[in-house]
């Protein structure tokens, strides 16, 4: 009598698993840069060192922090007089500063250059009597924050094609546009489109404002996306450019997944998954990125294979204080 055949059902979760690994991914210059502010602020004044707001959206980044000796606030009416106190990546309206010097806080700014250059736009389109329509979402730190850059009244928010419908300015007010940097490059797209339609006299920004690592993150994933069973995307769900990492890999068609850690993976996930796209938001480090494929190799045979589409060198200075 033959023994039975193997059953294809009971073998299929020691299958090969294939991980398209994007390049670029994770941590950008931004991100570096305000964690570094905040590891150096702790060992120039010592613990603690108040930090406004999470530096970056990361839940693990914001744990290592506060295990060296950061403590988070959202507000700086919680911090004693005379502390230092970093303010984070997404940057402040302008009344933050004013009142970390009113108080005499010793504050070290840590938000993004390619956000402050959007502030500064800001600034120089009210000086030239323009009202701004500002792309972005709605109580995001980064919008809040640039939105405090100028006169209540002199910026309108907008989020969707809908939104920029429902404007309803004279056809000779004299209109300019800026945008969140962490936007759907697609989306975004679309939004200055219908608003050049409706106002083809608005100003634009001299390049675009969405900046090189939200770009270069979406494009890799449009790279390993639509070969692709299964994209995991490794952010917080509270932050931008990681769910909109998880909207461009549906966009080609890919299921997607948001986790913030290996342990959120479920192992039915991968039933029918020959192929699995991985990439890692602008605020997550690159030791979760090797946490989650140690995770799949407890289940699957994992052959990793990187797609790099681009190369990144950028670098940001520290703020001065922190500099001798």
């Amino acid at each position: 009598m033959n023994a039975p055949l193997p059953s294809t059902t009971a073998n299929a979760d020691r299958l090969p698993l294939t991980v398209l690994v994007a390049a670029p991914r994770g941590f950008c210059a931004g991100v570096d840069r305000a964690i570094e502010i905040v590891e150096r602020a702790l060992e120039r004044y010592g613990p603690p060192v108040y930090v406004r707001h999470e530096i970056v959206h990361n839940r693990f980044v914001v744990d290592g922090l506060k295990a060296k000796g950061a403590i988070f606030v959202e507000e700086l009416d919680v911090v004693p007089d005379g502390a230092p106190v970093v303010f984070s990546a997404h940057g402040v309206p302008k009344s933050v500063p004013a009142e970390a010097q009113r108080r005499g806080l010793d504050y070290l700014d840590a938000t993004c250059p390619l956000v402050s250059k959007v502030h500064r736009q800001a600034e120089r389109h009210i000086e030239k009597g323009l009202h701004i329509v500002f792309v972005g979402h709605e109580g995001h730190p980064e919008v809040i924050g640039t939105m405090g850059q100028v006169p209540d009244g002199e910026m309108t928010l907008v989020e969707t094609v809908e939104d920029v419908a429902a404007l309803d300015f004279a056809t000779d007010t004299p209109l300019s546009f800026l945008t969140q940097t962490t936007l759907s490059v697609d989306d975004t797209a679309d939004i200055i489109a219908a608003l050049q339609a409706k106002y083809p006299h608005i100003v634009g920004p001299k390049a675009e404002d969405i900046c090189y690592a939200t770009s270069n993150r979406q494009a890799a994933v449009k790279a390993i996306a639509p070969g692709s069973d299964l994209v995991l995307v490794i952010g917080a769900p509270n932050s931008s450019n990681s769910l909109r990492l998880v909207e461009v890999a549906e966009r080609c068609g890919t299921t997607a997944r948001l986790i913030q850690r290996a342990s959120e993976i479920e192992q039915e996930w991968l039933d029918g998954v020959g192929t699995l796209g991985l990439t890692a938001g602008a605020s997550a480090p690159e030791t979760l990125v090797r946490e989650v494929l140690d995770r799949l190799s407890e289940w699957r045979e994992v052959e990793e294979h990187t797609l790099v589409t681009a190369e990144e060198k950028m670098v940001f200075k520290l703020p001065r204080q922190l500099m001798d």
